[in-house]
């Protein structure tokens, strides 16, 4: 099922929302350039999975793509509709968006968190932001508006940035890309936003997960993020890249779902 929201400006927001009712509330937000459908579902969880504005099936919106005020009310806007407290899991650039929503609201209706291979962070220096070598070689052709430029570049980026991944997976996810607009694309990279006040004053159980192979956000960013975040819980999946629900999908969802229970009990 889906469902419409309002975010900030009063852009249209798509949420997928699946599972029991009344099982636990996972809020589900996806990385740069892909879409809420790169979640697999979670039978034993109540999942909102997110498109962010410009991606998937929300509106693309005139601006709001550089600040952080934006991306803290439409987070604001799933989580008023889960209409209790949820764990919000970030993957990516996802993890940036929920530090922007604890930058301005707190941990308000949230009662956990999960950020996967994600940064916290972003612009030049910035450690909970560090990327890798598959980002690296990515940039800037994946913002060009010229699909001579643009396409190689992002085929070549979701091909590498998670490794045994399905062929099919990997176009589907390049089919996501290619339908978020250029200028979409880089103005997510046209911030500079420090996150370390944010992260120390988290007051909710936290989960990082994070591949020894990720050479889309290097591990140091997530190592930065659990070494601030107080009791923060660091989960390496060794030989595992960018994509650990992709990946190892049996692992992730025990571990999803065994702190799911935690966090309800």
């Amino acid at each position: 099922m889906r469902n419409t929201l309002l975010g900030a400006e009063g852009v249209r927001l798509s949420v997928r929302e699946s599972g029991p009712v009344d099982a636990p509330a996972v809020v589900l937000v996806h990385g740069w350039a892909q879409s809420g459908e790169v979640w697999p579902s979670q039978p034993s969880l109540r999942s909102y999975a997110l498109d962010l504005r410009g991606h998937g099936r929300s509106e693309v919106g005139s601006g709001g793509y550089g600040d952080s005020a934006c991306w803290a009310a439409d987070l604001e806007a799933v989580l008023d509709h889960v209409g209790r407290p949820a764990v919000v899991v970030g993957w990516s650039y996802g993890g940036l968006v929920i530090a922007d929503y604890l930058r301005v609201h707190g941990t308000v209706g949230i009662s956990g968190l999960v950020l996967v291979g994600a940064v916290t962070e972003i612009g030049r220096g910035r450690p909970g932001g560090v990327i890798g070598e598959v980002m690296r070689a990515a940039l800037p052709d994946a913002f060009s508006d010229d699909p001579e430029v643009a396409v190689p570049a992002l085929a070549r980026f979701y091909r590498d940035q998670a490794r045994g991944v399905a062929g099919d997976v990997v176009q589907r996810m390049l089919g996501t890309a290619l339908r978020v607009p250029p200028r979409v694309r880089r103005e997510m990279f046209r911030r500079d936003v420090d996150s370390a006040a944010v992260l120390k004053s988290v007051d909710k159980p936290t989960l990082v997960v994070h591949g020894t192979a990720d050479e889309v956000v290097d591990p140091a960013a997530g190592e930065y993020a659990a070494a601030l975040i107080p009791g923060a819980d660091l989960r390496r999946y060794d030989g595992v890249a960018h994509a650990p629900f992709l990946e190892r999908p049996e692992r992730f969802a025990a571990d999803l779902a065994g702190f799911v229970a935690g966090v309800s009990r």
